[in-house]
């Protein structure tokens, strides 16, 4: 029978078991927090951005989430600096052009700052005279930091990106580092 756990993965946390970095300059990874042997990461989530990860040991399970023909919905939790106003929306919206082609459109709508929002370490870097919003962005593709460069592209750069949903998957009340059985 098949294993599928939800993870939520920290800030600083590599989306691998491994990492071959540097002796003096050991890097966090999954095995630091998830001690069951034979799953793997369905998909990536960036170091510098926290949130839902799914591990799996069914092969195709991890196929259909990471590829991006699947057009498996992920939704992120994004604060942005700056208030984007009607038009950025409808851009993000519609779909940008991106240096690796067009984006498909997404779903996006302004939101209060997530419910039981954890604290980040470090925290995100706070500028007085620069107001910040929180969107929840819901896209069907996965390329290399696509919702940070979709937010620069309109203008408003992410200052804290967590991915809440992978398909019918959701955090719900899982808190850094911890992890469920799906």
């Amino acid at each position: 029978m098949a294993r599928t756990l939800l993870f939520n993965k920290p800030y600083g946390v590599l989306s691998q078991f491994t990492d071959k970095g540097s002796a003096d300059s050991p890097r966090a990874t999954l095995s630091d927090h998830v001690e069951v042997a034979g799953v793997y990461p369905a998909g990536r989530l960036d170091r510098d951005s926290e949130g839902l990860m799914v591990l799996t040991d069914d092969g195709r399970l991890q196929a259909r989430i990471a590829n991006p023909k699947h057009k498996m919905p992920k939704t992120y939790w994004v604060q942005v600096e700056g208030l984007p106003d009607d038009a950025a929306l409808e851009a993000l919206r519609r779909g940008v052009s991106l240096k690796d082609g067009p984006t498909r459109p997404a779903h996006v709508v302004r939101i209060d700052s997530p419910p039981a929002l954890w604290d980040r370490d470090p925290p995100i870097r706070v500028r007085q005279s620069v107001p910040d919003c929180w969107l929840e962005i819901t896209i069907s593709e996965g390329r290399n930091r696509q919702v940070r460069r979709m937010t620069a592209h309109v203008g408003h750069p992410t200052l804290r990106l967590i991915r809440a949903r992978i398909g019918h998957w959701h955090l719900g009340g899982l808190r850094p580092g911890q992890w469920r059985d799906a």
